[in-house]
């Protein structure tokens, strides 16, 4: 882990050629933790993620339970554990970071209040942090959720639908925003015994006991983005990253097809996937992030470093993660050269505007994911990236691992 306040990125030659260490998926790793922890029994759970959003979830989960628990910057703890405690009926204050505490978490205290929880808000409505009061069931199974905001409201009120004592139907109203994380919660759940029906809008799980069972934890596709990234801005590519699997749960692993047409060539072997460079297919179409919302910062970022023009939709829910990532996007695309607009409803497109700054210096907003969408520009001129520990939230080996791949990261400040 670095800790300086800065690091300067380069690489000396934009030619990569080895095999890459990615970190477990926190997506799969978070929703085995919460679903153990519901079964009440101890089953070994093989390659957990050592990020910093799962090792908290482990131990909150495995620690006795205080009179305040903090999620600290991490969206998925906070909203599976208020589904956890409120389900499991624990009394105790739920907050987080400053941050934390103005996204919002609304839609998913109402629907848990409908169910039986007793939530008060301590502070603005609508957001943490949370007095947890117990849990007294109302006799009501039926819900209806907003599905356009985040899918981890849906996949946190699901994982507790079997212990609720009449099951659960839910029905999703609107889009359904990053569907691919529901149906990974759907398929772990069944791994685990427990089945349900995902018809049209309508999910139902009935009253039902978890099963203990080993799981292996795949390897992160969210992580793998930046060695995509990395193999189309370089000079020369031929990577390989391990135990990513072609029938993966993840939403991300849409990344192959994505990328193909910036001039990655994918191929999967038993072992995981290799990664080779080739020729940017231009015009390039309008990409849909709203099933993989993860990515859209590092292909924005991709596209201003390859000089072309991408059109990108499905950006919704980037207003409401660790920072506002689109309004992030457009303030460190520019000292790249590019600039990120609104040309319609949801439609941004990345335009290139003026000669990149010499050597740009990259404001990661307390956001991992723009400090690794952005550091492989530097395959292209030196930067320098600011707080580069907030890599330890997703992917905490990150900067060892790209001085391994022939970057150089030297310590500033």
């Amino acid at each position: 882990m670095i800790l300086a306040a800065a690091v300067r990125v380069s690489h000396p030659t934009g030619v990569l050629r080895g095999r890459v260490t990615l970190p477990a998926s926190k997506s799969e790793a978070n929703r085995a933790l919460i679903i153990r922890a519901l079964s009440g029994k101890d089953f070994p759970i093989h390659n957990l993620s050592d990020a910093n959003d799962t090792q908290l979830l482990n131990r909150l989960l495995s620690a006795p339970v205080g009179e305040e628990v903090s999620a600290e910057d991490a969206g998925t703890v906070m909203r599976f554990l208020t589904a956890y405690y409120a389900a499991t009926g624990q009394e105790l204050t739920l907050t987080g970071t400053a941050r934390m505490c103005q996204r919002p978490i609304g839609v998913l205290v109402d629907a848990l209040r409908q169910l039986g929880a007793q939530i008060d808000y301590l502070g603005q409505e609508g957001f943490p942090p949370l007095r947890m009061k117990g849990f007294t069931p109302s006799g009501s199974n039926q819900l209806t959720v907003r599905s356009d905001i985040s899918s981890q409201y849906i996949s946190a009120l699901l994982m507790i639908g079997p212990l609720l004592p009449q099951g659960l139907e839910l029905t999703l109203e609107g889009k359904i925003s990053s569907e691919p994380y529901i149906r990974m919660t759907l398929a772990q759940m069944a791994y685990f015994g427990v089945e349900a029906t995902f018809e049209g809008q309508k999910i139902t799980v009935d009253k039902q006991e978890y099963q203990a069972r080993e799981y292996t934890v795949e390897s992160d596709w969210s992580a793998a983005s930046y060695w995509f990234s990395i193999t189309a801005l370089a000079k020369e590519a031929d990577l390989f990253l391990p135990a990513l699997r072609h029938d993966s749960l993840q939403g991300d692993s849409v990344l192959p097809t994505l990328m193909a047409p910036f001039g990655v060539e994918t191929e999967f072997t038993p072992e995981g996937v290799r990664l080779t460079k080739q020729p940017v297919q231009e015009p390039l179409e309008r990409i849909n992030f709203y099933a993989c919302p993860d990515l859209a910062q590092t292909v924005a970022a991709l596209a201003a470093g390859l000089e072309v023009e991408v059109e990108m939709t499905g950006l919704e829910s980037l207003r409401i993660k660790e920072t506002d990532r689109i309004a992030a996007l457009q303030f460190e695309l520019v000292k790249f050269g590019a600039e990120l607009r609104e040309i319609a409803p949801d439609v941004f497109k990345v335009f290139l505007r003026k000669q990149p700054e010499n050597l740009a210096t990259v404001h990661t907003y307390e956001d991992h994911r723009m400090a690794m969408a952005f550091a492989p520009l530097a395959l292209k001129q030196p930067l320098v990236v600011e707080e580069p520990k907030v890599v330890r939230k997703s992917y905490p080996r990150y900067w060892e691992e790209l001085e391994k791949a022939g970057f150089e990261i030297e310590k500033m400040g």
